[in-house]
């Protein structure tokens, strides 16, 4: 995957507050085996960790940007992007954000953007206190995106991930996904308390698979608002390759069989390797949200 070296970035999609304090609390996650079982039960649930049991119960305010904000310091242009991992995401959120926009219009809708916040190790959300160890997720409460860098490694090294820049590009478009679900008003339905392999839960997290597929299918025609011109220039077969194998990586069933030696679908929450790899290349290769009906 790479981008066009002279596309400027837009930074302000991105909230950087690593190494910022939280006022404030006290999370209920820590590190270590407690740490590793919540990153199991909330990976790509895509919805704040107070569902999760991981808030504080607080009311706490979200975490407020420190000196150390690297993204709207370094992260400039596309060649950012081509060669810093923090800089790629800012890019992606970019390009996912701008074919949302255009996606909604198109369809005669309006596409509220939604920021992603760069943390580490802890941060302060609408939905309650997380620590890293929940993963990625998104908050309907303030409609933002939470990533801790770090992630991207776990999901090689825990996950057994093949990992590569455009399946850290599949973290994220997923998570936008979930945005785009709250928009639409769908995302309140993997929130009956439901799990298994035929409930709500996992029909959502299979639809925020296939709308991270359909924006891949646009990714290097969606015009970028600073050149107008594919922010996205190069998206090779060995990228989507590497997409598809970190969704089978986070599947229920692989995840479960590594961690617990026995897959039990009556608890499951996102859907099977093989399920979310078919919905993202149904995404893939339809380019169509209106195929991504993953409740039927």
């Amino acid at each position: 995957m790479q981008f066009d070296d002279d596309a400027r970035l837009d930074t302000s999609e991105v909230q950087d507050v690593r190494g910022s304090r939280i006022p404030g609390g006290r999370a209920t996650v820590g590190g270590g085996i407690a740490g590793l079982v919540a990153l199991l039960l909330a990976l790509f649930l895509g919805v704040g960790p107070d569902q999760l049991g991981l808030s504080s119960g607080g009311d706490e305010p979200a975490a407020t940007s420190s000196g150390l904000a690297q993204v709207q310091r370094d992260c400039r242009t596309g060649q950012d992007a081509n060669t810093r991992d923090d800089c790629r995401t800012v890019a992606v959120v970019n390009s996912v954000q701008d074919f949302w926009d255009e996606e909604f219009r198109r369809r005669d809708g309006a596409y509220t953007r939604a920021p992603t916040v760069f943390f580490a190790q802890r941060v302060g959300t609408a939905c309650g206190t997380a620590t890293s160890a929940v993963g990625p997720f998104y908050c309907p409460g303030d409609r933002k995106v939470y990533l801790d860098l770090g992630f991207f490694g776990d999901l090689r090294s825990k996950f057994g991930a093949g990992g590569g820049p455009f399946a850290q590009a599949y973290v994220v478009a997923h998570e936008y996904g979930h945005h785009v679900q709250d928009l639409m008003g769908t995302l309140s339905r993997s929130q009956d308390g439901a799990a298994g392999a035929g409930s709500a839960a996992v029909s959502v997290e299979l639809q925020a698979d296939c709308y991270a597929g359909v924006w891949a299918r646009h990714a290097t025609t969606t015009p970028d608002e600073s050149t107008g011109r594919p922010l996205i220039t190069s998206l090779t077969a060995a990228d989507v390759a590497d997409g598809l194998n970190a969704a089978a990586a986070v599947g229920d069933d692989r995840i479960q069989e590594r961690f617990q030696g026995r897959v039990t679908p009556e608890t499951w929450t996102h859907g099977s390797a093989a399920q979310r790899q078919q919905w993202f290349d149904t995404g893939y290769r339809s380019g169509d949200m209106a195929r991504c009906d993953t409740f039927r």
